[in-house]
């Protein structure tokens, strides 16, 4: 920050905000009793604006660009001061400048689960977290609600109120909105427009405006996860009856591949198909299908004539395909 032509009497020709600082959002030019002259120049830079404030009441905004400080330039704080509009003498004033800039990588998350109404599992407790971005937009707003006269106000101090604000808000959002996990999880970035729309209200009561909002994480209780990927699983796994002839014709197929011998070889067979026409019986009533023999019960008596020495490897393997073509 600095101000420049700076004359005799302590008068102030020149003011500016030339060492603007990163995180800076509100900055008060220290007058040190000094008074500003009539027709002083007021450079304000790109991604900034001007506000002058009289005995704490909001006057005059100014935004990018060289001003000419006269009674026409600033209306209000003529009004306040009951100037004449001839009136040519320095005068006394606050100067704040305000950074526009847009604070990028700003954080949230929820440090407590959020209980919302899912349509499908109920009442369910989540966590999320993500990134956003504002900028400031309506400085009078902002003065009055947030700076104040404060010499600096940085973003720093602004994110525990914006964080309290974002959760109040997406709890609120959720509880009403009645939208499926599922559908937070598996579209996220739809999911952070729906939340960035809903959140735009209560950033602006600040006098910011919400730049971009983004959920990067959604979950849920480890139990109610576990619920949902043997849900998942299931589902993947499809015709239960099925995939139970299926593992247990595989069963055989290892069994067979065992260099235990002939007895690891019966053993294994033999557990294979109890498990299959264990499984089969719990899902049907019955261990093989009404339209003939159970292809299991086939590839069991094909695997004997292949223990025997009856049907060679290959021969066996061609048969067992083809059967289990039949049950997957």
């Amino acid at each position: 920050m600095g101000i420049g032509g700076l004359f005799k009497k302590q008068f102030i020709d020149v003011i500016e905000w030339n060492e603007e600082e990163n995180g800076i959002l509100a900055c008060r030019i220290p007058m040190e009793d000094q008074e500003i002259q009539n027709g002083a120049k007021l450079t304000v830079r790109e991604s900034q604006l001007a506000l002058f404030v009289n005995e704490g009441e909001i006057a005059d905004l100014f935004e990018p660009g060289l001003h000419t400080l006269t009674t026409q330039t600033l209306p209000v704080l003529t009004s306040l001061k009951n100037w004449d509009k001839l009136f040519k003498s320095p005068f006394k004033s606050d100067v704040y400048f305000f950074s526009t800039r847009e604070q990028i990588d700003q954080r949230w998350g929820t440090p407590n689960a959020i209980v919302i109404r899912d349509r499908e599992y109920g009442p369910i407790r989540i966590r999320a977290h993500g990134a956003y971005s504002y900028r400031l937009k309506n400085p009078k707003v902002f003065f009055k609600k947030i700076s104040g006269t404060r010499s600096k106000y940085s973003a720093e101090e602004l994110e525990g109120q914006l964080r309290a604000t974002i959760l109040t808000s997406i709890a609120s959002f959720l509880g009403s909105s009645q939208v499926a996990f599922l559908d937070m999880a598996a579209n996220q970035m739809k999911f952070s427009e729906s939340l960035k729309e809903a959140l735009k209200p209560a950033i602006a009561e600040y006098g910011l405006e919400l730049q971009s909002f983004l959920v990067q994480s959604v979950s849920l209780p480890e139990e109610l996860q576990t619920r949902l990927d043997t849900a998942a699983s299931m589902k993947m796994v499809g015709d239960l009856n099925s995939y139970a002839k299926f593992q247990a014709a595989e069963s055989i197929s290892t069994a067979a591949a065992n260099e235990g011998g002939a007895a690891g070889v019966g053993a294994g067979m033999g557990a294979g198909v109890a498990i299959g026409q264990a499984m089969m019986g719990a899902l049907q009533g019955q261990g093989s299908s009404a339209g003939g023999e159970d292809p299991v019960v086939t590839i069991q008596k094909l695997h004997d004539l292949l223990v025997k020495g009856v049907i060679t490897q290959s021969e066996f393997d061609a048969k067992k395909a083809e059967l289990l073509k039949k049950i997957t």
